[in-house]
């Protein structure tokens, strides 16, 4: 099962993290609970993130993509901590997403199927309650309106964000 897991969640996400064609194949660097850790090289640069799947989807909806949640550095572009979140459908045209980490709530903006922290600090903020925490919920709403709510588990955050901090020289 963690096998299929990681294999679907390189390929998946190779696309969504790559801006170029110019990347390989990512490598496993580690599984560590709820959350994998990857490597992968664009354009000659390493890139490192750790990914999860929610441990329950809940919405009213009758199809819906694979959704992630991931953390990732690109030490080249001096950019870490980038919190990501791919919602398996696209979003309300305009719409926000919340993240919430234990009692910590931060607002995403969203865009296609995709949502971010508006910025470095709240990226910074979100990816220390990760490996602090031990609850992940998003909450978005479709272009129909649906609204969703996605629970993680944290477990292995902690190892995985340190995985790929080292993997990428990221202090």
């Amino acid at each position: 099962m963690m096998q299929t897991f990681g294999k679907l969640i390189a390929a998946g996400i190779l696309v969504a993290l790559s801006h170029s064609a110019q990347a390989s194949e990512p490598r496993l660097i580690g599984q560590h609970g709820d959350w994998a850790a990857y490597t992968f090289m664009e354009n000659n640069n390493k890139v490192c993130y750790m990914v999860s799947q929610p441990k329950k989807s809940e919405g009213n909806y009758t199809k819906r993509g694979d959704v992630y949640a991931l953390v990732t550095h690109r030490p080249a572009e001096k950019s870490k901590n980038v919190f990501s979140y791919i919602a398996g459908y696209p979003y309300k045209a305009g719409s926000d997403a919340t993240v919430t980490v234990n009692n910590q709530k931060f607002r995403l903006f969203t865009q296609d199927d995709s949502a971010w922290a508006p910025d470095e600090a709240t990226d910074n903020k979100i990816a220390d309650a990760i490996k602090r925490g031990s609850s992940l919920v998003i909450k978005g709403a479709s272009a129909r309106g649906t609204e969703t709510t996605d629970t993680f588990g944290l477990g292995g955050s902690t190892a995985a964000y340190n995985a790929i901090s080292a993997e990428c020289g990221v202090k």
